[in-house]
């Protein structure tokens, strides 16, 4: 009955769409627990103080727009209260949350995030590999801008790609300090008067390591302040589906021009590395039903110092034990656990090959 529910929300969804107005209004309209991740780039509050400029005495550009602008921190507390409540009455029990922010915001948002009753799983550092020099020379550069990765609740089975994130890190466990420039180059989207686009406009590759990291294909992901629209194009692009949220029309036109030019990569090329407790489960037994090792045949230890006979139950006898490929390989060694998948081999044509070779022949058979 859950998944009948889920799947009507789903459709009743603007998928990939841009939908023009107040956040708030728009993600309170939307069907109750219907999205799977939310990634929001929310106004920082800056507290700019007059116009900010270079040595040679040019004028910076800096954020200075009217959406930036609140009254007080009581006012931009309630700002975050009411936008988070909503983001959260429409996340899936199992949905997460990325926001992100500098340090006039993002202390007031995490403490927010946990009132609420998110979990919050990580905060990462977004390290800024060439940030905007402190002209004024009173403060340290600001190199770094701060995201917060929450679950909706401490229980939720969250997403998390982890063996995915690991391969983008050439085989290195994901840290929580990324290394990313800022958006410049070509990437900068420019308004028909040579003039950035967005003041904070955000690097594709950001987008790409979160949504790749903790979102699957088909997944929805909304950003109620799409700006430019770079989680759009970077959904797209990886085969998710987004909703995009944005107040100004200015940015809701290069949005819209920005993601009709992208093309969703190919099925195979959306496939990730995934975790071996994902895989299908393969009993031993079940090598020994199709023939691959037969009953009574001998199995050796990787370290060369045991052996085991194989028996038609899928069951082992090595010396004075009998048990799991696990069991048995746990006693010969003393040890409390053993993984047998990786602890035993046989023998072909004189060479020693690890079983768990026959066990991925059949996940690959499955697929």
């Amino acid at each position: 009955m859950n998944k009948i529910k889920t799947r009507a929300a789903q459709a009743a969804l603007p998928i990939n769409q841009i939908l023009a107005g107040d956040c708030i209004e728009i993600m309170n309209s939307l069907p109750e627990a219907s999205v799977d991740l939310i990634f929001a780039d929310p106004p920082y509050n800056l507290q700019l103080r007059g116009e900010l400029h270079r040595p040679d005495n040019s004028k910076v550009d800096a954020v200075d727009d009217h959406w930036d602008q609140f009254s007080s921190f009581s006012a931009y507390d309630q700002f975050s209260r009411d936008w988070l409540a909503a983001a959260r009455r429409i996340l899936k029990p199992n949905g997460a949350i990325w926001v992100i922010g500098s340090y006039h915001n993002v202390f007031r948002m995490g403490a927010e995030l946990q009132n609420q009753g998110f979990w919050i799983l990580n905060d990462v550092v977004w390290r800024k590999s060439n940030p905007m020099p402190n002209f004024r020379g009173k403060r340290l550069t600001n190199a770094h801008e701060t995201l917060i990765w929450a679950s909706k609740s401490e229980g939720a089975k969250y997403t998390f790609n982890y063996e995915a994130l690991k391969a983008l890190n050439e085989g290195v466990q994901m840290r929580s300090d990324w290394v990313i420039p800022i958006c410049n180059g070509g990437e900068r989207l420019k308004d028909d008067n040579g003039d950035k686009a967005h003041p904070t406009q955000k690097p594709e590759a950001l987008l790409h390591r979160i949504i790749l990291g903790t979102t699957n294909p088909g997944d929805v992901i909304l950003d109620p302040f799409f700006g430019t629209g770079t989680t759009g194009a970077v959904a797209k692009m990886l085969g998710r589906e987004f909703i995009g949220i944005e107040r100004e029309a200015a940015y809701r036109e290069v949005a819209e021009k920005r993601i009709a030019k992208i093309r969703k990569f190919d099925k195979e090329a959306l496939e990730v590395s995934a975790s071996k407790r994902a895989e299908p489960r393969i009993p031993f037994g079940q090598l020994v039903e199709r023939g691959m090792l037969r009953p009574g045949e001998e199995l050796f230890s990787m370290n060369g110092r045991h052996k085991a006979k194989v028996r038609a139950d899928g069951t082992l006898i090595g010396d004075d034990v009998k048990g799991s490929i696990h069991q048995v390989g746990a006693h010969l060694e003393g040890a409390p656990s053993c993984n047998g998948w990786t602890y035993w081999t046989f023998r072909r044509d004189g060479k020693h090959v690890p079983i768990d070779v026959l066990r991925q022949q059949i996940r690959a058979e499955l697929h």
